[in-house]
């Protein structure tokens, strides 16, 4: 039984925990809300770059309706009627939205649902970021025909946006499993196989990353499609690897890479393939290194890409250390690595290439006393 107090405090527990559920529901909430809106500001600001204008709050900017002219008018590539150019009081401003919202449906033939001009001047940010993301879908996703694919036939049902940018992108990745916009694209790989499928080369050792370096995995890919594709980081490699992003974030992203360019001196490398690296010399054969006398081997990497080297010394006792790989600039692309061991035993030699072992790594060598004990050892092998 309980004593008591022990029932109220059972209960006033319970209460905290959900309390605490709910407090972090609303914590991931506003976090894909914030996304969200930095994804749509950065993609509205990235085509009214041409015309020197620029959105700071997407919640209050478009409240005067003059940047949302300027937005749409970039997006259609045509001029829209006549409006206020300094509207001061709220009826000029509702009047330049209803301008906007009006080309748009009969213009433009876009469904503008649900939203009227009086809830983008009244600043409600849900309904904004509503009408941004219809934007999106027609001006970034709908409209543009990529390569690749099939015309839809008129009078004929073609697939939906989402369906439609899913489908190419499962194209260009055989290799994933992407099934989504949001988790398949948390851990960085995707973005890094997708930037290296559109330009093959520039991004070749995704399949060698870790998906607990999600962050590094993202960053490094997405510096990559911007650097050298053209694709603006419209989410940031953070907001990719938060488990908040929602999927018209990184839909809005990766839109961008079916009409990408790949520029002139981009810096394209064959893909990295430890398999192909060989390792040879007496410092990793099975026998012959003695006490106290230096031995060496050589490591080739001419067919295995480019990628980091790296060789490693275990001894008898279990303690590891980093060996020198010296570069020998040769036609071979070879690297000659030395070790002096400093006692009896069998030793571990440890090769990688791009992080990832060798073929035969690691090596076994035993190491005798001195020349003269593995000299008699084969003496009596012999006879």
């Amino acid at each position: 039984m309980y004593g008591p107090g022990e029932p109220e405090y059972c209960q006033a527990g319970q209460e905290e925990d959900e309390m605490s559920a709910t407090e972090r529901e609303l914590a991931e909430d506003a976090q894909w809300k914030r996304i969200q809106q930095n994804t749509f500001t950065r993609w509205a600001n990235e085509h009214l770059k041409s015309v020197s204008k620029h959105i700071g709050n997407l919640e209050t900017d478009l409240s005067d309706g003059l940047r949302l002219i300027a937005l749409i008018e970039v997006l259609s590539g045509k001029q829209l009627p006549k409006h206020n150019k300094r509207p001061n009081f709220k009826s000029q401003k509702l009047e330049n939205v209803s301008v906007a919202l009006k080309f748009l449906e009969i213009d433009e033939n876009i469904r503008i649902i649900n939203i009227d001009s009086s809830d983008i001047v009244d600043c409600k940010l849900k309904l904004i970021l509503g009408l941004i993301w219809t934007l999106i879908l027609n001006y970034s996703i709908s409209m543009p025909m990529w390569e690749g694919e099939d015309q839809v036939a008129p009078g004929e049902k073609g697939p939906s946006p989402k369906q439609r940018l899913l489908h190419w992108i499962q194209s260009k990745l055989p290799d994933l499993p992407i099934t989504n916009f949001t988790s398949d694209w948390n851990d960085g790989r995707a973005v890094g196989a997708l930037v290296d499928s559109v330009a093959a080369g520039l991004c070749p050792d995704w399949p060698d990353w870790v998906p607990a370096d999600a962050l590094a995995n993202a960053t490094e890919a997405m510096n990559l499609a911007d650097n050298y594709l053209g694709v603006p980081q419209l989410i940031t490699p953070e907001e990719m690897v938060n488990p908040n992003c929602d999927e018209q974030s990184m839909m809005t992203y990766l839109s961008q890479y079916p009409n990408c360019k790949l520029k002139p001196g981009a810096p394209l490398r064959p893909r990295t393939n430890a398999a192909k690296v060989r390792c040879y010399g007496p410092g990793v054969e099975p026998s012959g290194p003695v006490v106290g006398a230096p031995t060496h081997f050589t490591i080739e990497t001419f067919s295995a890409g480019k990628g980091k080297v790296e060789a490693f010394l275990r001894t008898p006792d279990g303690h590891t250390e980093t060996l020198e790989c010296k570069f020998n600039n040769d036609r071979n692309l070879t690297y000659t690595c030395k070790y002096t061991p400093q006692c009896e035993g069998d030793f571990m030699v440890i090769v990688k290439f791009s992080g990832r072992e060798i073929p035969k790594s690691p090596f076994r060598v035993n190491v005798n006393n001195s020349i003269a004990s593995f000299a008699g050892r084969h003496f009596h092998q012999g006879d």
